[in-house]
């Protein structure tokens, strides 16, 4: 007998609600509040159905009444939640787990029309395959199987900004000084600081053009180059923000008791399972700093010897590379998110076997090699 189709309720969205999208999740409920006046969030929208267009689609860790919902032995699955007033989020929402019994039912309740329903079910099944939903990955991922919903979807969360802001200035100063004139004196380096900020906002901007000379870009091309160049800078900022902590994750594995004596098939499993995570983690992060040499290597030409042409084109031609820098980027966060979670500063590296051992086979399934860029 089929199962009937059930939709969770969800309680309060606010503080979920007021910090943009992250790597975790995609909050389409801020865009509507940031964005909604632009006619380009109405002409492209991301999800046809208004309800969905206004949900949070999150990346969820399966808790132990959920895999019953789903088919196939998961460690993570991809929940939305429709939030019950748009207008108040802390009134809660409905979810559901894209994959779980009846979850097709439930977006034709959702949908208005049957071209709403098939394009947003395409759209979330999408959604699902992915690591992350950091936003250069999204764009690129969903322009290549035919998705192209507005830029104002894709922007960098104001956290990220704001945390990214310092890194993104050490960067590029001397290119601004270069662009904009000027030395390296307080005056010029709260100008510097300025740019920045217009540089990594959603919109690009008017006062910004003495770089867009610089780069030699049209001005049909600008918006690519800088929504490139962003993502560069953001994947740089990612990996450098982790490494530290993925140093302490490799070290906790290798630290983390189980309370009991766990079982001899469970002991073969994480004795192997220790060192196979941390080379994978090594391994992650040794292929996120290779593939961006080729931005180190285009972007000093520009500074050391003033090739603009090299690096407009580079940066005109590089978004293909963000499916294999965001793919390995949201494997390494998603195990040093989890682990900051689950084992937080000064708390006891101690779990039951079972839970070390639902641990290290999600932190192995996550690492494990990449595909998305293979495939594309």
């Amino acid at each position: 007998m089929k199962k009937k189709a059930a939709i969770r309720p969800y309680r309060s969205l606010a503080a979920l609600g007021k910090s943009g999208s992250t790597t975790r999740v995609l909050n389409l409920s801020f865009v509507a509040d940031t964005a909604g006046h632009l006619p380009e969030y109405h002409d492209r929208p991301f999800f046809r159905a208004p309800q969905l267009n206004r949900s949070l689609v999150l990346k969820h860790r399966l808790r132990p009444d959920d895999p019953e919902m789903l088919d196939g032995g998961r460690g993570t699955a991809t929940k939305v939640v429709v939030p019950l007033d748009p207008g108040n989020l802390a009134a809660g929402g409905a979810s559901f787990l894209i994959g779980q019994t009846g979850w097709l039912e439930l977006l034709e309740q959702i949908a208005d029309a049957r071209d709403e329903s098939v394009h947003d079910r395409r759209l979330l099944e999408c959604l699902d395959t992915l690591p992350s939903f950091d936003p250069f990955l999204l764009r690129e991922h969903l322009g290549r199987l035919g998705f192209r919903p507005a830029d104002c979807y894709f922007a960098i969360s104001p956290g990220d900004r704001e945390q990214m802001r310092l890194f993104v200035q050490a960067e590029i100063g001397r290119l601004i000084e270069r662009a904009f004139g000027g030395g390296g004196s307080g005056s010029q380096r709260a100008s510097t600081a300025k740019l920045v900020d217009i540089m990594l906002a959603a919109d690009v901007d008017e006062r910004l053009d003495p770089l867009r000379l610089t780069l030699r870009l049209e001005p049909k091309s600008y918006r690519e180059g800088i929504f490139s160049w962003k993502g560069f800078l953001y994947y740089k900022w990612s990996l450098a923000s982790l490494l530290d902590h993925l140093q302490e994750v490799m070290r906790g594995i290798g630290r983390l008791q189980t309370n009991e004596r766990p079982a001899p098939e469970a002991a073969a499993f994480l004795e192997g399972a220790r060192g196979r995570i941390q080379k994978s983690i090594q391994s992650r992060c040794r292929d996120v700093s290779l593939g961006l040499q080729t931005y180190d290597e285009a972007y000093s030409g520009l500074i050391d010897r003033g090739d603009a042409i090299v690096f407009r084109d580079f940066l005109l031609s590089a978004p293909g590379l963000f499916l294999e820098l965001g793919e390995r980027i949201g494997m390494i966060s998603h195990v040093a998110t989890y682990w900051r979670y689950r084992f937080p500063p000064g708390a006891p590296l101690r779990a039951s076997s079972d839970e070390v051992v639902a641990i290290f086979k999600d932190f192995e399934a996550h690492l494990a090699n990449p595909t998305l860029y293979l495939a594309a």
